[in-house]
C-alpha cells in the first residue's frame, strides 16, 4: 500500500474484518496514518503488517512485537518490494477518473507508482483525493477492481516553531543562494527554513515531500525552477502531506509532478542539479559526525526514509550542500543531542563520510573533508555550553583530540 493518505482506508478495514479467512498475507507499507486491529497482531499469521518507516500508529505496535520493521532507504523500496513479495497486489487510494478513464494516485507516487503496469492494482476511488500530474496515473482498464468511498483525507498542519527552530532555520536559510534546488524534510525547522526563503529568486524543488511550506514558497514567487537541470519549472516530489489547502493546491496543478521514489530519491539524479541543498533533521550526532535519526533512548522511533538518499545527492552536486539540523539538547536541557558516542542500540542513519553541515541553535559545524579532531572540535562548539567541557573530556578519552 502507498504511505500516508495513499492508503485505501475502507478497503483495509474490510480486509481486516475478514482476516481470519486469509492465510499468510502481509501488508507492506511506510508511515501508516490509520490504526487497524491487524497492526497489533490481532490475527497472527493470517494478516500481518510489515513497516518500512514507523509512524505514531505503528511505533507502539513494533515496540510490542506486533508488526515487523524492515530497514530500507526510501529510494530502494520498489526494488525491495519487487524482490521480497510473492504474488503481490497493490491496494491504493485514487482520484475519480477523468473523462478519458484515467485515475491518479493523488497525493502519492512513492514506491507504488513504479508498479503501474507491472503488478495488479485494486483501487479505492475517493472524490476528496486530488488528481495530480507526474507518473502516478493508470487507466481503469488496468485495475482488477475498484470500490467507491467518500471520506476526508488526513490533514497534518505544520508544527509551530520554537525559538530554537527559528535560530537554526536562520542559520541554514542565509546559506541558501538564489537558484539553488532544495529538498526539505518534515518538521518545524524545515517548514521555518522554507518560510525564510520567500525573498529568494529562481529556487528549484526536488524533494520527497510536497508540504504546505513548499506551497507557500511557490506562491511567494521564489520557487520557479527555471535553473533546474531535471524537470525544469516543475515542483518535483514523490508524495504530498499537509492541510486541505495543500491538497487543493496540488489538484490539477501541472506545476507539480509526483514521480516514483526510485527516481526522485536516486542520488545520481539528485547530483545532476547544480547547488543542490538538502535539509533534514536528526535525533543525535556523535563527535565523528554520525547521525542517528531513528532511535530514541534505545527504542526505534521512525526509519531511514530518504535522508541518506538526499545527503548523498547533495554530495554529488556541484556546489551542493547538505544540512543536518538538530536541537543542541532535549526540551528540558537535560540531555545533549551532540554526543561523544551514539546511544546504545542506535542506528547510523547517515554515515560520517556523507554528513556535510550539522546545525544547532549555537552555530554550524562544517564536517566535509575535516579530520576527526577538527570534526570533534567543530561539533563541541555548537553543543549546548553546559555540555562542552564534558564532551571535550570524552573526546580526549576516545583519542579524537589531544
Amino acid at each position: 500500500m502507498p504511505l500516508s493518505n495513499g492508503e485505501p482506508r475502507r478497503l483495509i478495514e474490510t480486509i481486516d474484518a475478514h482476516a481470519l479467512e486469509l492465510t499468510d498475507v502481509r501488508v507492506h507499507q511506510m508511515h501508516a496514518l490509520h490504526d487497524h486491529p491487524y497492526l497489533h497482531n490481532a490475527y497472527g499469521e493470517h494478516l500481518r503488517h510489515i513497516s518500512y518507516f514507523l509512524s505514531p500508529v505503528t511505533r507502539p505496535a513494533f515496540a510490542n512485537g506486533d508488526c515487523d520493521l524492515v530497514p530500507a532507504h526510501f529510494s530502494e523500496m520498489p526494488l525491495i518490494l519487487r524482490r521480497e513479495t510473492e504474488r503481490p497486489i497493490v491496494l491504493a487510494a485514487a482520484s475519480p477518473p477523468d473523462r478519458h478513464g484515467y485515475v491518479s494516485l493523488g497525493t502519492n507516487a512513492d514506491y507504488t507508482a513504479r508498479f503501474i503496469g507491472q503488478m495488479p492494482f485494486f483501487i479505492e476511488v475517493n472524490p476528496n483525493m486530488p488528481r495530480t500530474f507526474g507518473e502516478n496515473s493508470l487507466h481503469l482498464s488496468q485495475v482488477i477492481g475498484l470500490t467507491e468511498v467518500d471520506y476526508p483525507l488526513v490533514e497534518v498542519p505544520p508544527p509551530p516553531a520554537s525559538e530554537r527552530d527559528q535560530q537554526i532555520a536562520a542559520l541554514v536559510a542565509e546559506r541558501v543562494p538564489d537558484g539553488a534546488t532544495i529538498q526539505a524534510g518534515i518538521g518545524a525547522i524545515s517548514h521555518t527554513i522554507l518560510g525564510l526563503l520567500h525573498d529568494h529568486r529562481d529556487l528549484g524543488l526536488h524533494t520527497e515531500l510536497i508540504s504546505d511550506g513548499v506551497m507557500e514558497l511557490f506562491e511567494s514567487g521564489a520557487l520557479t525552477g527555471t535553473r533546474k537541470v531535471t524537470r525544469p519549472g516543475k515542483l518535483v516530489g514523490t508524495f504530498a502531506l499537509g492541510t486541505r489547502h495543500l491538497y487543493d493546491f496540488v489538484h490539477d496543478n501541472s506545476a507539480v509532478e509526483l514521480l516514483p521514489v526510485d527516481w526522485v530519491n536516486d542520488s545520481r539524479v539528485i547530483g545532476r542539479e547544480r547547488c543542490f541543498v538538502s535539509i533534514n533533521a536528526t535525533i543525535e550526532v556523535d563527535l565523528l559526525g554520525q547521525c542517528n535519526s531513528e532511535v530514541i533512548a534505545g527504542r526505534y522511533h521512525s526509519g531511514s526514509g530518504g535522508q541518506t538518499d538526499f545527503a548523498r545527492g547533495a554530495m554529488y552536486s556541484e556546489q551542493g550542500m547538505g544540512f543536518v539540523v538538530v536541537h543542541s539538547t532535549t526540551a528540558d536541557d537535560s540531555v545533549s543531542r551532540i554526543v561523544s558516542q551514539l546511544c546504545p542500540g542506535a542506528s547510523v542513519t547517515t554515515m560520517k563520510n556523507t554528513v556535510d553541515h550539522v546545525v544547532t541553535e549555537y552555530g554550524v559545524a562544517e564536517l566535509r573533508g575535516r579530520s576527526i579532531a577538527q570534526r570533534a572540535d567543530a561539533l563541541i562548539r555548537i553543543a549546548h555550553p553546559k555540555f562542552r567541557d564534558m564532551l571535550h573530556d570524552e573526546a580526549r578519552a576516545l583519542g579524537y583530540v589531544h
